[in-house]
């Protein structure tokens, strides 16, 4: 059973939250907290397996809260936040420092029964919190004055991804290749993120657009609610978008951005690496093995620093990984890929 304590202002959301997850035999709603202050007496009293966390409280505001619950007794945190442009943007902070997913309070988000939140707590429950580098790890002397030997990068996370991504571009140099990025995030804070990753990060960070070439020194996030295809266009390769169903309950999906790279490289003597970091499920999987299949450089993030050790798992054992990194070192990594002569055609 996993034990779940809610920490939010407001009575009626408390009450919605509670009558949710109580929904699922497997979780139970151990007690509730209207502010950071009283959250922290239920915590040493309940002991709870996973917080829900509101950002904006009385007293003490969740992302202060957030910070000193990661350095003194870190739990998994599920943020649970309002559509607004600020709170989106807390949101992608909240990420920054641990926790694990953001669920928005609105519309149907929450009752949804793969992104949920639900999903997110039984995902949380998973969670090694802990695992991951810091987020704040700047640039490696190797990374600042490599040259990659790679023409596009492709990079794939889900749960625990938006620190490990960050981690990864935060070791890029200024002229990297092109790099596509899937991260699985509801629609609505893929953009303040793609925000968040371009004010720290070397490279320019923007959320995706269809027909857009692939420029070097910049780095593209799916949005939310769509697809990301790589494709061959008239000068090279170019994105696009696509609102078909979701692949693995995703959209986007790590698999679908990693096959349309691995049919665009067929007869284009592009050299692309491509990094498959932590995430539940197997999302990415068949996509990192059909990519090495087509001469690319293939990294799985290894299991003591993935948040969940569910999708790089899966490709390491079914051959997809050609290489098993520290996500410390997964950049560096990238930076150094070697490539084969010709691409293999088993495992």
């Amino acid at each position: 059973m996993i034990r779940v304590l809610v920490v939010d202002d407001s009575a009626v959301v408390q009450r919605v939250l509670t009558l949710e997850l109580n929904r699922d035999a497997a979780i139970e709603v151990v007690g509730t907290a209207i502010d950071p202050y009283a959250a922290r007496e239920a915590i040493a009293k309940l002991r709870p397996d996973v917080l829900t966390l509101d950002i904006n409280m009385p007293r003490m505001d969740g992302i202060t809260f957030l910070e000193k619950l990661m350095h003194f007794h870190p739990l998994p945190v599920v943020v649970v936040s309002s559509l607004t442009p600020r709170n989106s943007a807390l949101a992608m902070r909240a990420l920054a420092l641990g926790a694990v997913e953001v669920i928005s309070k609105d519309g149907s988000a929450l009752t949804d029964k793969q992104h949920g939140l639900r999903a997110a707590i039984l995902r949380a429950a998973q969670a090694r919190i802990g695992s991951d580098v810091p987020a704040s790890r700047t640039v490696s002397d190797a990374a600042g004055s490599a040259r990659s030997n790679a023409t596009i990068i492709a990079i794939g996370a889900s749960t625990g991804g938006p620190r490990a991504v960050e981690t990864v571009l935060r070791q890029m140099p200024e002229d990297s290749p092109p790099i596509v990025v899937v991260q699985h995030m509801p629609a609505s804070f893929t953009g303040p993120f793609a925000a968040r990753l371009n004010s720290v990060a070397p490279v320019c960070v923007r959320e995706a657009e269809a027909q857009m070439p692939l420029l070097a020194g910049t780095a593209w996030i799916a949005p939310g609610h769509s697809h990301l295809l790589v494709q061959r266009g008239a000068s090279g390769l170019i994105m696009q978008l696509s609102t078909a169903p979701p692949h693995n309950y995703h959209r986007p999906s790590v698999d679908t951005l990693f096959e349309s790279l691995a049919t665009a490289m067929k007869g284009g003597g592009e050299r692309a690496v491509a990094a498959l970091l932590t995430g539940m499920g197997e999302d990415g999987a068949r996509g990192l093995l059909a990519l090495r299949r087509a001469g690319a450089y293939t990294i799985a993030q290894d299991e003591d620093s993935s948040v969940v050790f569910g999708m790089p798992r899966a490709a390491i054992e079914m051959g997809a990984a050609e290489a098993v990194v520290p996500l410390a070192e997964i950049g560096n990594a990238i930076l150094a890929a070697e490539f084969a002569s010709s691409p293999a055609t088993s495992y």
